[in-house]
C-alpha cells in the first residue's frame, strides 16, 4: 500500500572551495581598520577647529584692543576750548590728563590752577632738552617703566602730555598725570623729562626697577600757559619763554615765581601731524599781594 508524501526538492548547494569567500562579504577586520581611520581626522579636524577658534578669539581681543586706542588718538579729547584759529587745529588724545581750571584768559596766554599730581621723571642725557637722542633716551626709559619695568611689574595706562622742563635748584615734588614734562637743571644745566602718572594710583605706585627713574610728587600749583602747534626745537622754546614772560610782565594779577623754570608739554604721538600738534610753554606763577 503506498502512503501519500510531500516534500521540497533543494536545490543543491554551491560549494565552494577551502578559504574562497562568498559573494558581498566584507571582513571585520576592513570595516574596523576604516573607521579608525575616519575617527583619527575627525578628532585633528576638531583639533585644528578648536585652534582656529583660540587663535580668533585671541585675535578678535586684540582686534578691539587696538580699536580701543586707536580711538583715544583718532577723536581727540576737546577739554580745551581753544582762543585761536591755530589753538583750533590742534587736537589732543582722548588719555588722562592732568586736572586743571581756568582762572584768567588773555590773549596771549591763560593761567591755570593745576590740581598735584604723580610723575615718574628722569634726567635727560643731552645737553639741550630737545636733542634727539636724549629726548628718545628717556622717553624709552620712562616708557619701559610705564608698560611693565617696574617692582611690580605692572603695566600702567598712557597719559598725556610728556613734561619736559628745567630742573630747580631746590627739591622738587612732581606728581604722575600728562603731559609729559622736560625741564632744565639751572645749576647743573640738565633737563628733565616726566610721565604723568594714571591718578587710580595716587602715591601707590611701584618703583623703578631702573635707578635713573624718580617717582615724585608734583603739589597744586599757578602757572601761566602759551600753547603752539609744530615740532619743538630749544631755539623755538627759547623765544616762546621770552615772549611769555615778557607779557606776563604787563598782567596785573599775576606773576612769574622767583624760582620757576620753563616746562613744556607735549600732547601728541610722533605721528601727528605738525600743524594740528598741541604744545604748551609754562611758567609757575603767583598772585600779586598774596600766596599762590
Amino acid at each position: 500500500m503506498a502512503f501519500p508524501c510531500s516534500y521540497t526538492v533543494r536545490p543543491p548547494r554551491a560549494v565552494r572551495a577551502r578559504g574562497q569567500r562568498p559573494r558581498g562579504f566584507r571582513p571585520a577586520l576592513t570595516v574596523v581598520a576604516a573607521g579608525t581611520r575616519a575617527s583619527g581626522a575627525e578628532a585633528r579636524a576638531s583639533l585644528v577647529l578648536a585652534l582656529a577658534s583660540q587663535a580668533l578669539a585671541a585675535s578678535q581681543r586684540r582686534a578691539a584692543d587696538l580699536v580701543t586706542e586707536a580711538t583715544k588718538y583718532a577723536f581727540p579729547s576737546s577739554r580745551f576750548e581753544p582762543r585761536t584759529l591755530e589753538e583750533a587745529l590742534m587736537s589732543v588724545p582722548d588719555l588722562e590728563t592732568v586736572p586743571f581750571r581756568v582762572l584768567k584768559r588773555e590773549v596771549e596766554y591763560e593761567i591755570r590752577e593745576v590740581e598735584s599730581y604723580y610723575v615718574a621723571e628722569t634726567v635727560m642725557s643731552g645737553r639741550t632738552g630737545f636733542d634727539f637722542n636724549g629726548s628718545s633716551q628717556s622717553f624709552n626709559v620712562l616708557a619701559s617703566y610705564l608698560f611693565g619695568k617696574n617692582t611690580r611689574s605692572k603695566q600702567m595706562e598712557m597719559t598725556t602730555p610728556v613734561f619736559t622742563r628745567k630742573g630747580e635748584t631746590g627739591g622738587e615734588k612732581m606728581d604722575m598725570t600728562t603731559p609729559v614734562i622736560t625741564k632744565k637743571s639751572a645749576d647743573e644745566n640738565k633737563w628733565k623729562m616726566s610721565f604723568v602718572m594714571p591718578s587710580k594710583y595716587g602715591p601707590d605706585l611701584p618703583q623703578a626697577k631702573d635707578p635713573s627713574v624718580t617717582i615724585k610728587e608734583v603739589p597744586s600749583k599757578i602757572i601761566a600757559v602759551v600753547a603752539f602747534p609744530g615740532l619743538v626745537t630749544d631755539d623755538d622754546i627759547s623765544q616762546r619763554e621770552f615772549r611769555l614772560r615778557e607779557a606776563l610782565q604787563k598782567d596785573t594779577q599775576y606773576r612769574v615765581k622767583e624760582d620757576s623754570v620753563v616746562e613744556v608739554a607735549q600732547y601728541n604721538p610722533p605721528f601727528t601731524l605738525p600743524f594740528t600738534r598741541r604744545n604748551e610753554v609754562a611758567f609757575e606763577v603767583e598772585r600779586l599781594g598774596g600766596t599762590s
